[in-house]
């Protein structure tokens, strides 16, 4: 089935010297001569990305967008004008955002979370950031345990909401939390608990050992980068242990205490050595 928005498989019906033309199901789409690759040919098939130029005109190219319909992805506003903002989603033209889909005043050269949908009366692509109702609630295919992708989406008084797989919404609790993460980034974490209401507890935190394992590797990497001597002891505030390493006081004693029984470091009131 074709998709406006998204990758086809086309057959290569028609060669002119602006380019080739490509079968579809909504009739002959060009993909200009700088997206066609040196060896194809008329009978050929080719994989493309179908938009729409700025005269309403189906175009395919070889290039891959940043995001593709159906998709929620962080993206800059390049400008502005009377019918609303466009954006960079990584192809010639830019893809608009109307007013009427604009959750907040946005400004140029700034980045959004966005998603990417098919208008039904324009059958144009359009960006929204009223992403919840292309969120799933009802049904969750997801396993408590499983690793996912996560967008941060929004800080909370909880901790963090994050998208997950581009599809639901999680939360990261406060105390899970000891990485500095920005709206926009995106991360590897894991189902931690699928509620009965479908709401879904996530973690950035892997399984004990693995972690302890983890942190134990970035404390040495931090010995060795700074002459293997480490100013921090276990009576180190959270703060500095979490500024300096990334990870919680909790699992900063874990893996220093696996270090010193190890036979690799040294401990004394001032700080971490690395033994010779």
């Amino acid at each position: 089935m074709f998709k406006l928005g998204d990758f086809n498989e086309l057959k290569v019906v028609k060669e002119k010297e602006f380019g080739f033309f490509l079968d579809s199901e909504v009739g002959e789409i060009l993909l200009p001569t700088k997206y066609v690759p040196e060896d194809l040919e008329v009978g050929d098939n080719i994989n493309v990305f179908v938009y729409k130029d700025s005269e309403d005109r189906y175009l395919a190219t070889t290039k891959t967008p940043k995001a593709k319909v159906g998709d929620i992805a962080f993206l800059e506003v390049k400008d502005i004008n009377q019918y609303g903002a466009f954006i960079d989603w990584g192809l010639e033209k830019e893809l608009l955002v109307p007013y009427s889909q604009q959750k907040e005043k946005l400004k140029k050269n700034k980045k959004y979370i966005f998603s990417i949908y098919k208008d039904d009366v324009s059958n144009r692509i359009i960006a929204s950031q009223k992403i919840n109702r292309y969120i799933e609630e009802d049904d969750i295919d997801l396993t408590e345990g499983q690793e996912v992708d996560m967008m941060i989406y929004q800080f909370t008084d909880m901790g963090v909401k994050v998208i997950i797989e581009g599809k639901y919404f999680g939360l990261l609790y406060k105390n899970e939390v000891y990485k500095n993460l920005k709206v926009g980034d995106v991360v590897k974490g894991f189902v931690k608990k699928i509620r009965e209401d479908n709401k879904i507890d996530v973690s950035i935190r892997k399984k004990i050992n693995l972690e302890i394992d983890e942190a134990k590797e970035r404390i040495l990497d931090e010995l060795k980068k700074y002459d293997g001597i480490l100013y921090l002891t276990d009576k180190s505030s959270p703060d500095h242990i979490q500024k300096s390493l990334e990870m919680s006081k909790g699992m900063f004693k874990k893996a220093l205490g696996g270090l010193y029984k190890d036979g690799l470091v040294t401990l004394t009131s001032e700080g971490t050595y690395l033994k010779k």
